[in-house]
């Protein structure tokens, strides 16, 4: 195998990366990236056509260019022989989905680029909510056996909630989709000309629970005429994770300028991929992939019922064993934003004269804090809650502010909220008979050593790092050298491929006990307003109101 490659490539929110891995020890020898031309459509159409509020797209061509410029770029770059690939495996974020003709032409491509919905719904699409609220309400009330798998409550990123938001809001490109397709999967379907849905996004983000989905009778309850949405949009062949879907088509190969015929693994989802790649294949090891948003995943031998979990599923993960997934909808993206708006002038200079970036100069000026010292507390819900509360009507908020707050002190406070919410989930997980004893992080922001002390000291745990700065492009390499046949199973080639450096933060008793005091009051804000009050629905329910109003003021101004 020393002498054999595979290539991952991981479709995240802004860009896709391909990397060139050594089969038989998992080096990784040239990367790859290519930033999708259009990014994420959240104001307007690319013909300018506004968008409302919570909305989220992607253009399905941008996927296609990151085969065709970061694919060549990471062969390139490795300096090998591209006869020596023998497999090609891709991740990608979810739920985003691709409204597709039955060959897989996304509906985009077919005429109707001045409609919404025939774009693909990225993950952080959150306008289905109100769709997501009837799932829930009539899944309770109909005790459909498949609710408690999900945590008692379906997401509005998810499939059900995107596809009755389409069959509502635009029956006429409902009725000429044919596939109701995962990006995981269809990409895949670019590759190999076969269209093959993954186990992993199929039962945790299609509700698929024991070879079965919501039945029939249950969705035409949901809405009249939605009954058939699963024969008809949704249900097609399952593959396994690690298996191989087909084989890469003579145009794919012209794309990437890889071999043809080569073994193409079947998709993945970006988070869950990347367990393999931090050797995280054993019960109680937690996975974060911290980036844009962070997504919890760790595999179990039992099954439990984990209150607001984002589903739990056979072989989610790893074969044999059950795949359990939580989520926070904003992280890195929460940090962005403030950044971008929160800042003033004279920070942005000040970092500049001392070579950082802003998020550096922060970072510094706040670490040298005691633990409370800014005398704030903030929810970490500016896109919403995934888990514990599934409520992407929630919003972000910061409390205990005065005339002596500075930007550090609000920087740190959000960094803090966000391992606030990340320990709720660890005890959610603790509390439904699922142990965590190890939290291992992936992602960009593994890099802020504040923040990943911080994440120790919130939540006790021993603090591993994946040692790849490409953990998802890493995992899907993993998953492309089994469909290649070059290992059994994806737990041995974790073992060879994967990279980790364990405990390399450890938590502190003294910060861990100062920050016992302030996970209090989070959990007082956490439970008033996602629980108690409904004061920030109200508030989402009035903007959404205003701006409907401006923009029919405007289009009414534009007729006249």
């Amino acid at each position: 195998m020393s002498d054999q490659y595979v290539v991952g490539v991981d479709y995240g929110t802004l860009s896709g990366r391909a990397v060139v891995v050594r089969v038989s020890d998992g080096a990784e020898l040239g990367t790859g990236v290519h930033e999708y031309p259009h990014a994420v459509l959240e104001t307007s159409l690319p013909n300018g056509r506004p968008l409302p509020p919570d909305w989220a797209l992607q253009v399905p061509e941008d996927y296609r260019e990151v085969l065709r410029v970061a694919v060549p770029a990471a062969i390139a770059a490795a300096g090998i022989d591209p006869a020596d690939v023998v497999g090609i495996a891709t991740d990608f974020t979810a739920c985003t989905m691709v409204p597709c003709l039955a060959d897989g032409t996304p509906l985009v491509e077919t005429g109707y680029d001045d409609r919404p919905h025939a774009y693909v719904k990225l993950w952080k699409h959150h306008a289905a909510q109100p769709q997501a609220d009837r799932i829930n309400r009539l899944a309770e009330e109909r005790a459909e056996p498949w609710l408690p798998r999900y945590g008692g409550l379906i997401s509005s990123e998810w499939e059900f909630a995107k596809g009755l938001e389409l069959f509502e809001e635009d029956r006429d490109l409902y009725d000429r989709m044919e596939h109701w397709v995962e990006a995981a999967d269809w990409i895949v379907w670019q590759l190999s000309g076969e269209y093959v849905r993954n186990a992993c996004t199929a039962g945790y983000k299609g509700q698929r629970q024991d070879g079965a989905y919501p039945t029939t009778d249950y969705l035409e309850a949901l809405a009249p005429g939605f009954g058939s949405f699963v024969e008809d949009k949704l249900e097609h062949r399952i593959g396994q994770l690690g298996e191989q879907a087909g084989r890469l088509t003579e145009e794919a190969a012209a794309w990437t300028g890889l071999p043809a015929g080569i073994a193409v693994a079947v998709g993945n989802v970006d988070a869950h991929v990347t367990a393999p790649a931090a050797q995280a294949v054993r019960a109680g090891q937690m996975v974060a992939i911290m980036g844009t948003s962070t997504c919890h995943v760790m595999s179990a031998e039992v099954l439990r019922e984990v209150p607001g979990m984002c589903g739990v599923v056979d072989g989610g993960i790893i074969a044999g064993s059950w795949g359990y997934e939580a989520g926070q909808s904003g992280v890195g993206d929460i940090f962005g934003w403030f950044t971008k708006f929160g800042v003033p002038a004279s920070y942005a200079e000040a970092a500049a004269e001392a070579g950082e970036s802003l998020h550096e100069h922060l970072t510094r000026l706040s670490a040298v804090q005691e633990v409370g010292e800014h005398g704030l507390v903030a929810l970490d819900w500016h896109s919403g809650n995934r888990s514990v509360l599934v409520d992407h009507e929630l919003s972000g908020l910061v409390i205990g502010q005065t005339l002596a707050t500075r930007p550090e002190d609000v920087y740190r406070a959000l960094l803090e909220a966000t391992a606030f919410g990340t320990r709720v989930i660890v005890e959610t997980f603790r509390d439904s008979g699922i142990p965590v004893e190890e939290f291992i992080v992936a992602g960009g922001l593994a890099k802020n050593a504040l923040l990943m002390q911080t994440y120790a000291d919130v939540t006790r745990l021993p603090l591993s790092i994946i040692d790849s700065e490409q953990g998802p492009a890493l995992g899907s390499a993993i998953h492309a050298a089994v469909a290649a046949g070059c290992y059994p199973d994806v737990p041995t080639a974790a073992k060879s491929m994967g990279k980790v450096r364990p405990s390399v933060y450890l938590p502190d008793e003294t910060r861990a006990q100062a920050y016992d005091r302030l996970f209090e009051v989070y959990l007082d804000l956490h439970d008033h307003f996602g629980r108690r009050t409904t004061t920030m629905r109200r508030l989402k329910a009035l903007r959404r109101d205003a701006v409907a109003r401006r923009t029919s003021e405007g289009a009414e101004g534009e007729t006249r």
